[in-house]
């Protein structure tokens, strides 16, 4: 995904001229370095400064311009909480947020660089939108759409390196603000965004191939503005629906769901799978921090089916 974002943006900068990059302690900046070659006066590293890279992204977007502010999600959006919220929101600037390797996908750095709570804290800022692709493919599309739009401030939440591409043959295209069914089904829905998507679309397959389920998995890559008609449509066609996200239990896609199925009356069984509400103290692959978490392929399937 961080290559694939790269790849689009610059071929997006060839497209808009006004398209800069500011970076923070990135450097080389890795996957940035073709544009920061090919367009050296529009990339500033701003070193270990991300409220200067936040205010300087403001500066630009009040000239005309089209800024992206880049670094890893934890110092993207935490360190200069602040400045996102007062330069880039209050003024409701179109400046690009991208927080890269979201979620614990750093999971040998600790909790100092993960972002477990970034949803629930982005998505209570005023102005703010949240995008969160949940593989190559959809982020292409994200990037794209934060290129070009001027509507206001984005957080672009992505994974790291290695995602699997899930929406080739989706059912329906991208589309900012509505939810994208990648296959339909009539029994259960699994909604979710970003990487960990890829466990749904595994949980999908397995319930199909051992319980003979009809099975939808939706992405749900635009969790600010929510599709609260089209989420609403799925919780009541389906008799079970199922989150799944690499967040905190409270702010996220869960907790709005729940809203949505409650107001509705929905007859539907809701299950929510996030992150615990807690700091584990692990440094190991970003798979087994996933199932200490409770995020575990088996364990969720067992919960969803009530098997042992």
């Amino acid at each position: 995904m961080r290559n694939r974002f790269a790849e689009t943006l610059y071929q997006c900068a060839l497209e808009n001229p006004e398209i800069y990059v500011v970076v923070a302690d990135i450097s080389p900046a890795g996957s940035m370095a073709k544009f920061r070659e090919q367009h050296p006066s529009r990339f500033l590293n701003v070193g270990v400064a991300e409220q200067t890279m936040i205010g300087i992204c403001a500066g630009l977007s009040l000239k005309g311009c089209q800024p992206f502010a880049y670094t890893i999600a934890n110092f993207s959006l935490y360190r200069p909480f602040e400045m996102v919220r007062n330069d880039l929101c209050y003024q409701n600037l179109p400046v690009t947020v991208v927080g890269m390797g979201a979620g614990v996908v750093y999971s040998t750095l600790g909790s100092t660089h993960h972002t477990q709570e970034d949803v629930a804290v982005a998505s209570a800022i005023p102005n703010l939108r949240v995008l969160s692709p949940c593989d190559p493919l959809e982020t292409n599309e994200a990037t794209r759409y934060c290129a070009f739009q001027k509507e206001g401030p984005v957080y672009l939440r992505l994974g790291k390196t290695g995602e699997p591409n899930l929406t080739e043959g989706a059912l329906e295209p991208f589309s900012f603000g509505r939810i994208r069914r990648i296959r339909a089904g009539r029994d259960t829905a699994i909604l979710g965004y970003g990487p960990i998507l890829r466990m749904g679309a595994a949980i999908a397959e397995r319930l199909e191939r051992e319980r003979g389920e009809s099975v939808s998995l939706v992405s749900v890559h635009t969790i600010k503005p929510l599709d609260k008609a089209g989420i609403a449509a799925i919780i009541g066609s389906h008799r079970r629906v199922v989150v799944i996200e690499e967040n905190v239990p409270h702010g996220g896609l869960g907790s709005r769901v729940k809203e949505i199925a409650w107001d509705m009356k929905a007859r539907a069984d809701v299950q929510c799978f996030s992150l615990r509400d807690e700091f584990i103290h692990y440094y190991g692959e970003h798979e087994e921090l996933l199932r200490l978490h409770g995020l575990d392929e088996a364990r969720i399937y067992a919960a969803i089916t009530g098997s042992p």
